[in-house]
């Protein structure tokens, strides 16, 4: 441990990282930097500006990164519609990598040894964090408490505070049972009755999102206008990704938009049951596979449908920076070129509901889609053909097993 002289943390304000904070100086004998970030979380978080005084920290960063958040994470998985696991929208996964980024970063502004984490030592953050780390910055040492110390219960941590008189918030009211995350793009819950996969979430868990029984009798009306496979504005007004997603999650929330409860495949090995609200992604994804229905070529469109998974899974183990994910990226990218246009939905208690699509890019042609006459845009006779060459190996293959 004496190698290390200085480490930069990972720093939310609350009770775990105020330990992590003093168990560094105590157990490393090295300089402590905190690194707060807000990435939409919806909190306050300048308050762990003067927590983190409090232990005699002197380098104390903290910083607004909603808009290199939306900007340059969630904005690019969105283009590439992933989804882990054919339900999670990633919320948690996806600001892992930009918070590691800052990390190394802020190691390398302060000549630091060694970063540190919060992550518990059963979850995927730990392994987000570090594959990210390493990537950006392959010599960092990185440590991580619960890892290491014997500080394994509520009632170690709590005693650990008291003893070296760290501050515990004593809020007013019943604590959460659940484990919480929050960004931009969602806010996830685990733990309490939720552990056991047969439970049935209580309401009041929900913290942004309305029942979907009590969501409003009228539908909400939204055209979202698109530009290179990104939202550019809403409802005729321009918007940075930061902006779309919180007035996404706003109005999302109160249609009831967003709720999912899923049991996933960690990384590490084990299943785990969680509940999401991912208001603001749920109308993005849904209104981006809709410009893309009328602006994207059918294989092209294919052809991302079938490497989104695995994009997915890069991206929820921790492979941000990989260069298989930066190929990839690339690829999604081209394929957004002509993807500009207008997409009208409609939100309805819990539901998103394409209503329209419009687009100067459109591949759509009416001359040749309708049903009525076409003045000739298309020969039905040709269809004989086509379907007797495709039929060719199923034939073969049928009279050979009948013999």
């Amino acid at each position: 441990m004496s190698d290390v002289k200085k480490v930069v943390l990972a720093y939310s304000g609350g009770l775990d990282t105020s330990i992590i904070a003093k168990w560094l100086q105590d157990e490393y004998n090295c300089e402590v930097v905190t690194f707060t970030a807000d990435i939409g979380q919806g909190e306050e978080i300048e308050p762990a500006r003067a927590k983190a005084q409090a232990m005699g920290i002197k380098e104390i960063y903290i910083e607004d990164l909603r808009e290199e958040f939306a900007r340059d994470f969630v904005f690019p998985m969105m283009r590439a519609n992933a989804i882990y696991e054919g339900e999670y929208r990633l919320g948690t996964s996806i600001a892992r990598p930009l918070i590691s980024k800052r990390l190394v970063e802020i190691a390398q502004e302060v000549g630091a040894d060694a970063i540190a984490h919060g992550a518990t030592g059963k979850g995927n953050d730990q392994v987000r964090f570090e594959l990210n780390a390493y990537s950006l910055m392959p010599d960092v040492k990185v440590i991580a408490p619960w890892r290491e110390w014997d500080l394994m219960s509520r009632e170690k941590l709590m005693a650990y505070a008291e003893e070296h008189n760290i501050a515990v918030e004593k809020k007013k009211g019943k604590k959460s049972p659940y484990s919480m995350d929050a960004n931009l793009l969602h806010i996830s819950y685990e733990g309490g009755i939720i552990e056991q996969p047969e439970n049935e979430p209580e309401e009041d868990m929900w913290l942004w999102t309305v029942s979907p029984e009590n969501a409003p009798d009228k539908a909400t009306y939204l055209d979202i206008e698109f530009e290179k496979g990104d939202i550019t504005g809403i409802n005729g007004e321009k918007m940075s990704p930061a902006t779309v997603m919180e007035f996404l999650n706003k109005i999302g929330g109160e249609n009831g938009i967003g709720r999912d409860d899923i049991v996933e495949n960690r990384f590490v090995g084990m299943k785990a049951r969680g509940c999401y609200e991912t208001p603001a992604g749920t109308i993005m994804l849904k209104a981006h596979r809709a410009m893309e229905s009328l602006t994207l070529d059918r294989n092209a469109a294919h052809l991302k449908d079938e490497l989104m998974p695995k994009y997915a899974e890069m991206i929820y183990n921790g492979f941000w920076f990989s260069p298989e994910r930066e190929m990839m990226q690339a690829l999604i990218d081209q394929s957004q070129e002509f993807v500009y246009g207008n997409v009208r939905l409609k939100l309805y208690k819990g539901n998103v509901i394409i209503v329209g699509r419009s687009s100067d890019n459109s591949l759509f042609d009416e001359a040749i889609a309708t049903f009525e006459e076409d003045g000739g845009a298309y020969d039905h006779k040709d269809a004989e053909g086509f379907i007797k060459l495709n039929a060719l190996r199923l034939k073969t293959a049928a009279k050979k097993r009948s013999k």
